[in-house]
């Protein structure tokens, strides 16, 4: 069990006082058996109005209202947690499944619903081809056919940061064979699903066990992303293809989504011109308590 302490600072910078419209925030993490959340603590500058929903996907997201107008808001989102982690990544599979292809039952294909779909249109089965590679035999045991493409997107693709928005389509990263921790999730998952997988998109932090004298990793420093994928008797396991890890405890899962669209930390609107915003600045650090 590592005991953790995560620090999100955002601050946007305006020429002169605007005001804003609300603001949506998806930073609070839900208690499960494997991450406890001790304490949340969210400020605000100017002040604001806040309240509490779960969305769609059963995740806390924070309403807020801010009432003054400013030249800078900042939001700063500081969670206490305890992470539960698997000593290595061995998962029960119901033997239907453990070995590829498999078909889920019908009661898992109705839950699973639309993560079972892709999401992003594939023409000439680009993505599907890709996914298909790893097929090199049937049967196929399971988990070395997600491991083998996990591993892949890691040894094979360059990291590049990126601070715009949104997300790469699969077909932009497989051509550019680069990006960001979230085209990579985004591509494993499209990858997955063109095999017949359930899978989801995972938002949240990363700690960088070189803090503790181990191995650096990659995504480290900012928000971070990964995916789900679901086997039977295993249920959700998680596979991050930014640094080949699979079921990491240094992983720390704030929101679950179907698509990378829905799991943006922060979103909200100003009055304003695009001449009036000046920029963005985000701070985060993950540090482990003694």
């Amino acid at each position: 069990m590592k005991r953790l302490t995560v620090h999100h600072s955002t601050a946007y910078r305006y020429a002169k006082p605007v005001n804003f419209g609300p603001h949506r925030l998806m930073l609070r993490p839900r208690d499960s058996h494997d991450m406890r959340l001790v304490d949340a603590e969210f400020t605000f500058s100017p002040p604001g109005e806040t309240r509490w929903i779960h969305d769609v996907f059963g995740n806390s997201v924070a309403l807020v209202e801010f009432a003054q107008a400013a030249a800078e808001l900042l939001i700063v989102s500081t969670l206490h947690l305890e992470r539960y982690g698997l000593a290595r990544p061995v998962f029960p599979i119901a033997p239907e499944a453990q070995m590829y292809p498999f078909v889920y039952s019908a009661n898992d294909r109705g839950d699973l619903g639309r993560l079972l779909d892709r999401h992003y249109p594939d023409p000439r089965g680009t993505v599907e081809t890709w996914a298909k590679r790893f097929v090199s035999q049937q049967p196929l045991p399971t988990y070395n056919l997600l491991s083998n493409i996990n591993g892949v997107i890691r040894r094979e693709f360059a990291y590049a940061e990126r601070y715009e928005e949104g997300t790469q389509t699969p077909i932009e990263t497989l051509e550019k064979k680069s990006g960001s921790c979230r085209d990579f999730a985004l591509l494993f998952i499209e990858a997955v699903r063109s095999l017949g997988f359930g899978a989801r998109f995972v938002t949240g932090y990363l700690y960088d066990p070189a803090l503790d004298g181990g191995q650096a990793v990659q995504g480290a420093g900012a928000t971070h992303a990964w995916a789900d994928v679901y086997l039977p008797g295993a249920g959700w396991v998680e596979y991050d293809p930014t640094n080949g890890s699979i079921a990491g405890e240094n992983l720390i899962r704030v929101a679950v989504t179907g698509d990378p669209s829905q799991a943006i930390p922060i979103s909200g609107s100003f009055s304003g011109t695009n001449a009036d915003f000046l920029g963005i600045s985000v701070d985060v650090t993950v540090s482990m308590q003694a």
